[in-house]
């Protein structure tokens, strides 16, 4: 509870980057995962970020948005101390044993070991502020407090100061979010914080030698196109790390399901089969190959997960209306997926109204994809040779599932695709695995598809 106790317990000081990097080496050689929940970096980002903390270097992450630029930044915290001990009262976590401001530095003077202590948790020991054109240096390092200098002090004295955001991040993590959008002067304002540790404020010259470990998240179309970082401050930063989007489906995926809301419905199922969420994550990655759409703004996983959700929505919608207790999304429940996209994507210069024919376009690629990943055409030929003599089916989403249940006992020859697809008697999986099979024969020009109101028919 106090400094003296503290000594007399054997307390050694250590700065924040000694800290991280002794706690990062205790989990690599235990072998623990080191960022949960961080899903496709583990071959690429995360061996960078620890080289970063092992050289005790500030770090940049640059990636397009939607990239877990800031989840990865906030999950360093992981990497500090549970607790460390600071002088109680102190507005910049002074250490107890080598306090940096004037207050703690005159209050340890006066008190010694009877100084009380007071003890910070590694949440506590974050600071972030995303940048925006309206900051000032006051916000970030400090400035003059009219309140303590009406309180009668001369503004010569460094007690009248107020910290801003940085000093206040003494001993632990800070972070600014898209730092190319820091307006150049202010940008000026933290080389000395990252250097030298000078802070100047209003005339005043205080020397104040901050433990901070500084990352900073950024956007390349910013960095580079605009060169909006100005080039002292780049240089201050050690290591420059580039995130990516996830490399295979997999992980789209992985990210999909971890991250979507989760509902508690007990009264209804919910079952997914793989190959629907292959087809949004499908999508997603479609669209950052497409020329159509502005790849330097990217297409984040953010468009993946927001896609997933309104799939999942209007599946369970559909449940409700018709009466069934196990919700299955399907093909037709696709078209849904539109309104989730259009504001995730920039797309380049297109005539007014195209943006919803290059978004099911999108989808129909996908659909395509997936279904020649689990068929080949030529093992659906009694199928199509069905349609050729007259059959024609109706689908969508207003159809209950026991309407897909009786087309199977009518077209035995969709029995055993349907079956490779889903091994239960499940209704809606069912429904859901005709769908495709309709959509996929469709798509590579075996069925024709009409559009009747709020359903389709296929036909031969």
């Amino acid at each position: 509870m106090t400094v003296g106790e503290l000594r007399a317990a054997g307390y050694q000081k250590k700065n924040v980057r000694q800290e991280m990097r002794d706690n990062l080496i205790g989990k690599l050689s235990s072998g623990e995962r080191l960022f949960p929940g961080i899903v496709g970096y583990e071959d690429s980002v995360v061996p960078a970020l620890e080289n970063a903390i092992l050289s005790g270097q500030d770090i940049i992450f640059l990636g397009e948005r939607g990239q877990a630029k800031s989840r990865l930044i906030r999950a360093l915290v992981s990497l500090l101390d549970d607790e460390i001990p600071t002088i109680a009262g102190s507005e910049i976590n002074d250490d107890p044993f080598d306090p940096i401001s004037r207050a703690s530095i005159e209050r340890l003077a006066a008190e010694g070991d009877n100084t009380e202590v007071a003890w910070l948790t590694r949440s506590e020991r974050y600071g972030e502020k995303l940048a925006t054109p309206d900051i000032t240096i006051a916000d970030l390092i400090g400035e003059v407090d009219p309140i303590k200098v009406a309180e009668g002090r001369y503004l010569s004295d460094e007690l009248t100061i107020h910290y801003g955001l940085i000093p206040r991040s003494n001993r632990g993590i800070f972070c600014i979010n898209e730092l190319p959008d820091l307006a150049e002067r202010i940008q000026v304002g933290l080389l000395n914080i990252m250097e030298e540790h000078d802070v100047q404020i209003r005339g005043y010259r205080v020397r104040l030698p901050l433990d901070i470990f500084v990352v900073a998240s950024a956007n390349p179309e910013d960095y580079t196109n605009r060169g909006r970082i100005i080039t002292p401050l780049k240089d201050r930063y050690g290591a420059q790390i580039r995130t990516h989007y996830p490399r295979s489906l997999e992980n789209e995926i992985e990210i999909m399901e971890q991250e979507r809301r989760s509902w508690q419905d007990a009264e209804f199922v919910v079952t997914v089969p793989q190959y629907m969420k292959e087809i949004v994550a499908e999508v997603s990655r479609l669209a950052r190959r497409s020329p159509d759409i502005n790849q330097r703004s990217g297409v984040s996983v953010r468009a993946s997960i927001a896609n997933y959700e309104s799939l999942l929505a209007n599946a369970q919608r559909r449940a409700i209306r018709l009466g069934e207790k196990d919700v299955v999304p399907r093909i037709s429940d696709l078209p849904f997926l539109i309104p989730s996209l259009s504001g995730k994507v920039e797309f380049e210069t297109v005539e007014d109204g195209r943006e919803e024919q290059i978004i099911e376009k999108l989808i129909q690629g996908a659909v395509h994809g997936v279904f020649n990943r689990y068929f080949n055409i030529g093992e659906l030929e009694e199928v199509v040779m069905r349609f050729k003599a007259g059959l024609s089916v109706e689908a969508g989403p207003d159809v209950a599932s026991s309407e897909y249940t009786k087309l199977l006992k009518e077209l035995e020859a969709l029995k055993e695709p349907v079956a490779k697809l889903t091994d239960g008697k499940n209704k809606a999986e069912q429904a859901s695995a005709v769908e495709l099979i309709l959509e996929g024969l469709h798509l590579n020009k075996r069925l024709n598809k009409d559009r009747l109101a709020t359903r389709i028919q296929y036909r031969g």
